[in-house]
């Protein structure tokens, strides 16, 4: 039996041990202190990854040599943003290939879920999937109407093939359509999430009343909105290298502050590699989060708000880990 030796990230935060492998790389055991002989890695062991926001539908842009706008309604708010613009002039093969090069790099930097907001209606569905075929990455994909209204037809062709709906935000909508959509996809028991306060401060009465899974940045919400977003115990994804990009202000220390749950995740792939632990190394510099509580929002916390069941936990060992170099959070082991 081959052996792994390190902090062990577990539920209940890390604990020094080691975890016994055989048959190709399956973890045999989970125990405290050192190994009977030299393991073959030493470092951080966590879960792999989830990355909990994407779209890497727009992974192409990254590729081409053009100059963004760091202004989020001029770059990716629908439909007119330069983001939709490039994806409605894109040719399908160099979208698909976008979206592998994404899936390569999500999967060598030790993720293995990733949570994507798929805009283009059916075809965007269609082109994801295509892209994943011969990838062993897996996904949830809450996809999105082609337009902003409530159409019960092309819903239930959305739902039948993705796991729910992941909308931009309530300002895009007229009340009465977003109403009717969250409805029908609660009663069809799929996700539903949205984005919400990202640049200014929407009405938290309106996200709230949709009755969201989801909430995707809330970085503009005041500490009476995340307050009530933690009672009603909806997570909250937070994506920092974006804020960065578009010099977005943000309330870390109220997110913080308020113990709201958080995920991370990369955001749009046309501005970052979908690499979920660059997200961790920039929440690091603030200072305001241990390494402790940033793995377990890109591990745990998010197999729970996705109802995924794919980690360490207890005695019900997976093959899914992978071996961090504990200062600068290098992969240095993955499992197969």
């Amino acid at each position: 039996m081959d052996y792994i030796y390190g902090e062990i990230l577990t539920k209940d935060g890390f604990i020094t041990g080691h975890l016994g492998l055989k048959d190709n790389e399956r973890v045999d055991e989970i125990a405290k202190g050192a190994p009977p002989k030299k393991p073959i890695a030493k470092g951080l062991i966590i879960p792999t990854c989830v990355n909990a926001h994407t779209h890497l539908g727009d992974s192409f842009i990254r590729f081409q040599q053009i100059q963004l706008p760091r202004n989020v309604k001029d770059l990716v708010a629908p439909p007119a943003g330069l983001k939709h613009r490039l994806l409605k002039q894109a040719k399908e093969q160099e979208i698909l290939e976008g979206i592998q090069k994404s899936l390569v790099e999500m999967s060598t930097a030790g993720t293995s879920y990733f949570c994507d907001f798929r805009e283009g209606g059916f075809l965007g569905i269609y082109q994801i999937r295509k892209a994943m075929k011969h990838c062993s990455i897996e996904s949830v994909i809450l996809s999105r109407p082609s337009q902003m209204t409530y159409d019960k037809q092309e819903l239930d062709r959305l739902l039948e093939n993705s796991d729910g709906i992941g909308l931009s935000s309530i300002s895009d909508w007229e009340p009465s359509e977003i109403e009717k959509l969250a409805s029908y996809v609660r009663k069809k028991k799929k996700l539903f999430a949205l984005h919400a306060s990202e640049v200014e401060r929407e009405d938290i009465d309106r996200v709230l009343d949709l009755k969201p899974n989801l909430l995707v940045h809330m970085i503009a919400a005041t500490k009476a909105d995340l307050e009530r977003v933690n009672d009603a115990s909806i997570p909250i994804v937070i994506c920092p290298r974006a804020y960065l990009f578009f010099r977005l202000k943000h309330n870390l220390e109220l997110l913080k502050k308020t113990d709201v749950t958080l995920l991370l995740g990369t955001d749009n792939a046309m501005i970052n590699n979908p690499d979920v632990l660059e997200e961790v190394k920039v929440l690091q510099k603030t200072g305001l989060f241990s390494l402790e509580e940033l793995l377990t929002t890109v591990t745990f916390t998010p197999r729970k708000a996705l109802n995924l069941d794919d980690c360490i936990q207890g005695r019900d060992l997976s093959e899914k880990y992978i071996v961090l170099e504990r200062d600068s959070l290098k992969l240095l082991y993955a499992s197969k």
